[in-house]
This record gives structure tokens, C-alpha cells and sequence, in this order.
């Protein structure tokens, strides 16, 4: 499997220049979870799944600790972990109290040179489906939906995401749509939706539903 990209226009750029620059942007191909992770580390060791996610637990507790202390820490093969300060307000050198203008921002991260080795020969793919569209009409999305289930034969509402390039809150708007013009069926759970082509629609006939 490679990673998956598209091209976007540089930001920034003047509007009247003869041609933007366009910069590659990754789309990540699913999600690893700790359940998974810890699995699949037990079929490669002499740990057992819950040996395994006790030592994430307290890898996490430990980090944490060191963290809150300033320090950084290396994890030898994955990398370096340090806490990253900001300012919740404009700060000067006449301004009182400064230690209280300012939180933690973020855990910052740098790979180790063992980690991006094995990431050396790395395949790309383009992705099928342009994913920064700026905005969709319905018989586009109906198109894309054609060709999504011509290979699938269901849809999350993630997958919806992904394939119209909209935030969650539009893709759930036109999902209520799609169902309620009876283009799409739930097959699972109202919190858990599973998606289906409805009989007529998107390559799926009348014919074949009703067998």
C-alpha cells in the first residue's frame, strides 16, 4: 500500500501570478489503534496483549511526569518528546506577571534517524478522488458516490468525508439528505451509521435488491 496525496496551491501566492506553485498533501490511510498496536506487537514477541498495554499505560505516566518537569524525552527508534509553551495574550518585557500569560501549546516531536530510516523507498499514489474541492453540488456527490461504490460495498461516514473533502458537520447534513431522498440506507446502529446505495442508485438495481 502506498501514501496517498493530492496537490494544493501554495499559499500565499499572488492571485495575478501566471501560475501557483502547488505543494503534495498526504491523506492518512486509516487509523492504527492501541488495541491493534498491542496485537500485533504480541505476535512479534514474548509479550502477552496485556503485558504489552501495561507497559504503554505506564510509558504514558512516565512521560507525562518527565514532561511536566521540562525535560525532553528520548524514546530510542521513535524519537523526541518536549513540552511547547504559549502566550495567551501579548507579552512584553514591561508586562507584570508574565509566567502567568502562558500555557502549554502542544507536545512537540521529532522523529529518530532509526524511525525515518524505515521509512526510506516509501511508494506514493495520487488519490483517486480530488479532495479539496471548495465545494460540491449534488449531482457531483452523486457521482462520486457512483464511483466510491463501485468498489465498496459500504461507507462510513468518514469515507464520505474523505471522498467529498467535507468537515463533518456538511458531510452529516448531506447524509441526512441523501437518506431522506432514499439514495442511501443505514444498515447499522443511529450512532454507528453504515451506509448502502438504496435500491436504483448508484449502481445498485431494483432488480438485485429485491433477490
Amino acid at each position: 500500500m502506498a501514501i496517498l496525496y493530492d496537490w494544493y496551491e501554495n499559499p500565499g501566492e499572488s492571485d495575478d501570478s501566471e501560475e501557483k506553485g502547488l505543494h503534495p498533501r498526504i491523506f492518512l490511510n486509516g487509523k492504527l489503534g492501541m488495541d491493534k498496536l498491542c496485537r500485533m506487537i504480541h505476535n512479534r514477541s514474548s509479550l502477552s496483549v496485556g503485558d504489552v498495554k501495561n507497559a504503554f499505560e505506564m510509558l504514558a505516566q512516565i512521560c507525562g511526569e518527565e514532561l511536566r518537569e521540562g525535560r525532553e524525552v528520548h524514546i530510542e527508534g521513535l524519537g523526541y518528546f518536549a513540552p511547547i509553551l504559549r502566550s495567551t495574550e501579548k507579552v512584553t518585557r514591561s508586562t507584570k506577571n508574565k509566567s502567568s500569560k502562558m500555557e502549554l501549546k502542544t507536545i512537540g516531536f521529532r522523529p529518530d534517524a532509526r524511525l525515518k530510516g524505515e521509512l526510506r523507498g516509501v511508494k506514493v499514489s495520487r488519490s483517486n478522488y480530488a479532495r479539496h474541492s471548495e465545494s460540491l453540488s449534488e449531482v457531483e456527490i452523486d457521482m462520486r458516490l457512483k464511483e466510491y461504490f463501485a468498489e465498496h460495498d459500504v461507507m462510513l461516514r468518514y469515507d464520505f468525508q474523505e471522498v467529498c473533502c467535507m468537515t463533518r458537520t456538511t458531510a452529516n447534513r448531506h447524509l441526512r439528505r441523501l437518506q431522506d431522498e432514499g439514495k442511501l440506507r443505514n444498515i447499522g446502529k443511529r450512532m454507528q451509521p453504515i451506509y448502502v446505495p438504496a435500491a436504483g442508485y448508484y449502481g445498485v438495481s431494483h432488480e438485485l435488491v429485491r433477490r
